[in-house]
């Protein structure tokens, strides 16, 4: 089955919207209202750098099938540039199909035709079908480094002047 995989434009707002309420729904999140999801899409996909695309979509027969959430990031100690894939998501119809292994494809040639030297993810300790998924790609596990965050009241705190 062809997997089609591009850089999602402000024309993609919909396709993107209907990625993320299903995403949603697959990790038993609160329902995504699709107005809701259609506007943040239409104001990403319409504010944001095109120098630093965001968003990858995978299409099979012209349906959207899969995403990918991406930032780039500028030189750390080694001066190289990253790719750091927040999300890969694929609907449930088609997963084992192709389209997560096309969306790494696309993302990894991206890198080497814009010279990014590497693509750092996370995933959910718990998520074993991701982490077999990566493995077989060649994904190292990379344990020098722990995951955290600021949001909510940590995050208000931090604000200058609270």
């Amino acid at each position: 089955m062809p997997v089609d995989v591009r850089w999602a434009t402000a024309a993609d707002a919909s396709a993107l919207a209907v990625m993320l309420c299903a995403m949603a729904a697959h990790y038993r999140q609160p329902p995504l209202d699709h107005e809701r999801a259609l506007s943040a899409a239409r104001k990403w996909l319409g504010e944001e750098s095109p120098a630093y695309p965001h968003f990858a979509l995978a299409f099979v027969e012209d349906e959207v099938s899969g995403l990918a959430s991406v930032a780039i990031a500028h030189p750390g100690v080694d001066l190289e540039r990253l790719l750091f894939l927040k999300d890969l998501f694929v609907r449930d119809q088609v997963r084992g199909a192709g389209v997560g292994r096309a969306l790494i494809d696309f993302l990894a040639d991206h890198c080497l035709s814009h010279g990014i030297g590497r693509i750092d993810l996370t995933t959910e300790d718990w998520n074993e079908g991701a982490l077999r998924f990566y493995a077989r790609l060649g994904a190292e596990r990379h344990g020098q480094k722990i995951f955290l965050r600021f949001s909510g009241d940590a995050l208000t705190v931090l604000k200058p002047g609270a």
